[in-house]
């Protein structure tokens, strides 16, 4: 492992990153000035999460240690790719970037935006069932030769500055927003799938950890190298123990929001039925009796 004064001290340019900090800082700055124009004060905490911890969590994943020595270091890369996947979009869901738009924008661009986030894409992705299997997935490539390939890809690793952020926010966002409605017996399956992605979402990391071949292929890195450089298999290992970790570290917000959500759907759900009147409880409860093939005599 490199002495800690270089993690400091190692920077390096991402243009791809750069041009998406500086679109995203942009937009989110565009929404506060159209907030701030309506009279709508925007909590401070929220644009700080935004800023420091979910954009200056990019920027130092990118221009960092893990951005420059992605392509040379396998630890670096799959750590880069775990954290952009995850950490990455939920600190960014601290801003609330999207109850921020629809507050900003207008009537059309609102419905516009309400659509997106009703659409199959959403529903599929904005789910945790969908999360833990998409993340088993993602990581299972670690242990493939297109790990190497990518890695190895300058395409690939701008690819990465893009697309796994993405990915994660497409998946984080809606449930930390909440921007689909679900029962509250589609939420407890959805916690129960998130909480089994303990165990499964840690077998690449376990795979990667104690193999004893180099699984993508890619031999030692050319040319001159630093003297705290690992050679290709302790580079896997290494890799291996940072994603086991990484895999049941990542789990443990998406299980508490949506700890949280599920709290939120029983009052909602709670609250209907109080709501109803006497009348109403009984049509409902006859129906449902007429649905389960039950009938009441008299």
């Amino acid at each position: 492992m490199p002495p800690f004064l270089t993690y400091l001290t190692t920077w390096h340019l991402d243009p791809v990153a750069l041009v998406v900090l500086a679109l995203v800082a942009v937009l989110y700055a565009r929404g506060l000035v159209a907030l701030r124009r309506r009279g709508i004060r925007w909590p401070v905490w929220r644009i700080a999460g935004f800023y420091v911890l979910g954009l200056g969590s990019y920027a130092w994943i990118s221009f960092g240690f893990l951005g420059a020595y992605s392509a040379e270091l396998r630890w670096a890369f799959t750590t880069r790719i775990a954290l952009l996947l995850v950490a990455v979009p939920g600190f960014i869901g601290l801003g609330k970037p999207v109850a921020l738009a629809r507050l900003a924008l207008g009537e059309a661009a609102v419905a516009r935006l309400d659509r997106f986030l009703d659409s199959w894409l959403i529903r599929l992705t904005g789910n945790a069932v969908f999360e833990p299997i998409f993340t088993f997935a993602l990581f299972m490539m670690f242990l493939t030769p297109l790990s190497g390939v990518v890695r190895g890809s300058l395409a690939g690793q701008w690819g990465v500055s893009i697309l796994i952020p993405v990915i994660g926010l497409l998946t984080v966002i809606p449930i930390i927003e909440n921007t689909t409605r679900h029962t509250s017996f589609f939420v407890s399956v959805e916690f129960v799938l998130a909480f089994a992605a303990f165990v499964f979402d840690a077998i690449p990391g376990i795979l990667l950890r104690i193999n004893e071949a180099v699984l993508d292929g890619v031999g030692a890195v050319p040319g001159v190298v630093p003297g705290w450089f690992p050679n290709p298999l302790r580079d896997q290992q290494l890799s291996g123990d940072i994603l086991w970790l990484l895999a049941e570290v990542l789990d443990v917000p998406v299980l508490i929001i949506l700890l949280i959500r599920w709290n939120k759907v029983e009052r909602r759900e709670s609250k209907s039925i109080d709501d109803l009147s006497d009348e109403e409880v009984e049509a409902l409860t006859r129906a449902h009796l007429r649905g389960s093939g039950l009938t009441h005599r008299d």
